[in-house]
């Protein structure tokens, strides 16, 4: 809990610092922006009812020259890092090749190497951690950046070059369809093989899908993928302490499904890991207690229904 704090505070300072100023423009190579812990923002208020005004203008004038698609709104794309120097810039370079009229934030956990420099010299918003929180925080954080500043979709890509920037302009047209809040690319839904996988992980992987499809009477292949598009409110959803910040898996898919909302998975092709990266510190049989766990509390949620 005392991470989540940090995490929301941090965000409070550096939403200060973007009021007193236009939003860093992630084309200019805006730089890195260190988060401190010492000062905390409301989320509404003046500044930010100029930004959602300001967003909304944007978005319809992109709409009218056909830069963006009617339905689709101002996106930004997350990516989480934590000592990904020498890659995260071609991450980066793909999602604006792919999407050039998305917005990019790196949410650098703590990184001892060069990381934020070259994310925001590749052109994306680079806001550090003071410390290595891990991977479900930096998500978070990248989540409550897109509530508080007014976007309408929020995309996220691993920084370590295994997901495919150019698979996100499919899934967001899936999205614009409306038959989902909640885009999984899937590595595993079009059987073909090109992913292989360790026979551990594959079993681990084998075993939270059947769990995620019998709590959600739906056929899930890919419970463990982070490559993924949604709607802001997934995105409001997720800032809060309903999100699991260690392990942000299976879980998740189910406790969605418990809230009313949408989730479906597209195919997609995924690069095999590169080796170390933010997944890496995970301890297998902890991994598996942590998630069985989790989907148990979750089972033991309420329902929710959704009302659209």
């Amino acid at each position: 809990m005392l991470e989540e704090e940090k995490e929301d505070t941090i965000l409070g300072n550096e939403d200060r610092s973007i009021a007193s100023e236009e939003r860093p423009q992630p084309a200019s190579g805006s730089g890195s922006v260190l988060l401190s812990e010492d000062s905390s923002v409301p989320l509404n208020g003046g500044a930010a009812a100029v930004k959602e005004g300001a967003a909304s203008e944007q978005v319809a004038r992109a709409s009218a020259d056909g830069s963006l698609p009617a339905s689709r709104g101002k996106l930004l794309i997350v990516i989480p890092a934590y000592n990904e120097g020498g890659r995260v810039g071609a991450v980066v370079a793909d999602v604006r090749q792919a999407l050039p009229d998305a917005d990019v934030v790196v949410i650098d956990d703590g990184s001892e190497d060069a990381t934020p420099a070259e994310a925001a010299a590749a052109g994306a918003i680079a806001l550090s951690l003071p410390a290595n929180c891990g991977y479900g925080i930096a998500l978070q954080t990248g989540y409550k950046y897109a509530v508080r500043h007014g976007y309408e979709l929020v995309g996220q890509i691993d920084a370590d070059g295994q997901h495919q920037a150019e698979f996100l302009s499919a899934m967001l047209d899936v999205l614009d369809e409306g038959g989902a809040d909640v885009v999984v690319g899937s590595r595993f839904l079009a059987k073909d093989g090109h992913y292989p996988t360790p026979f551990g992980r594959s079993l681990g992987i084998r075993l939270f899908a059947r769990l995620a499809s019998l709590a959600t009477g739906h056929v899930v292949t890919d419970p463990t993928s982070g490559f993924q598009v949604m709607r802001a409110e997934i995105a409001r959803l997720f800032s809060s302490d309903v999100f699991p910040v260690d392990y942000p898996d299976a879980d998740i898919l189910i406790l969605l499904h418990r809230t009313g909302y949408r989730v479906r998975e597209v195919p997609v092709q995924m690069r095999p890991s590169p080796g170390r990266s933010m997944h890496s510190t995970q301890s297998t049989p902890y991994y598996v207690y942590k998630m069985l766990l989790s989907i148990l509390v979750t089972l033991m949620r309420p329902r929710a229904k959704v009302t659209r």
